[in-house]
């Protein structure tokens, strides 16, 4: 099957473009190498799969800061402003109601987006980024947790891809407390989400059908061996090979695609 390579964004194309509807919320970042300095020293130099993964798309913060306590039933939220324990129901941020009917035109008046929402399940919430995000035609986000880098102990957030060039709504993810009775605070200094720009055709049936398996080395041939050879008994055989020779030929490739 002949897949056509994807085309690079013409000058001044943006792929994606965030819209920040809570002034006060930091705003999105291009993810960091080092995943903000907490990879070891060694990963980020030398393990560029590790490096590349850190660094593919943007970080998406909170809000704002504040806490979650799950009872085992019902959850609550506080924050500096609110220092007291608040049901979760569905739950606007601070003062934005009033900011976003000022703003609306005629029609659209009190339908600001939530920014919490108790969900069906025990020990979920949903929380809005305070984005909206907007991708260029045929490019989707995937919303995933934050690569390599350690989350706030007793959440995990759930992974989607959503066709932002098509949904301009706004940018949410779906939390899931693992623990209860103990307070989790998700800071607004700290990347809740990353989230990676992908072409469509990417996670499309022909892309995702288009694999094989193969069941043993008796269907090895001769480019398989060689290819072998070329990655693993070469280097070993060097005796002071130089450390990070995948990401410095992985690097340069980046720099001259077409010559790699």
């Amino acid at each position: 099957m002949h897949i056509a390579p994807l085309a690079l964004p013409e000058d001044g194309t943006q792929v994606v473009r965030f819209h920040r509807l809570i002034d006060t919320a930091r705003p999105p970042q291009r993810a960091d190498r080092a995943a903000g300095g907490t990879m070891p020293t060694r990963a980020a130099r030398f393990c560029d799969a590790a490096a590349m993964a850190a660094g593919f798309g943007y970080y998406i913060f909170p809000p704002m800061s504040l806490s979650l306590l799950w009872d085992g039933d019902d959850i609550f939220w506080s924050h500096a402003d609110q220092p007291e324990w608040r049901l979760v129901e569905l739950e606007p941020f601070p003062g934005f109601e009033a900011r976003f009917d000022a703003a609306a035109p005629a029609g659209i008046v009190g339908s600001a987006p939530p920014f919490l929402t108790r969900m069906p399940e025990p020990g979920h919430v949903q929380i809005w980024t305070g984005l909206i995000a907007q991708t260029a035609p045929e490019w989707s986000l995937l919303i995933r947790s934050v690569a390599n880098m350690p989350m706030p102990g007793g959440v995990v957030s759930y992974e989607g891809i959503v066709e932002t060039d098509r949904w301009f709504g706004p940018l949410f993810t779906n939390l899931r407390l693992t623990r209860s009775h103990v307070p989790v605070r998700l800071s607004g200094e700290l990347p809740l989400l990353q989230v990676q720009p992908l072409p469509r055709l990417l996670y499309t049936d022909a892309i995702m059908d288009a694999a094989g398996v193969t069941d043993g080395m008796d269907d090895f041939g001769p480019e398989e061996w060689e290819a072998y050879r070329q990655t693993v008994t070469l280097p070993n055989q060097i005796a002071d090979r130089q450390l990070g020779s995948y990401a410095v030929r992985s690097r340069r490739r980046r720099r001259c695609p077409i010559e790699a």
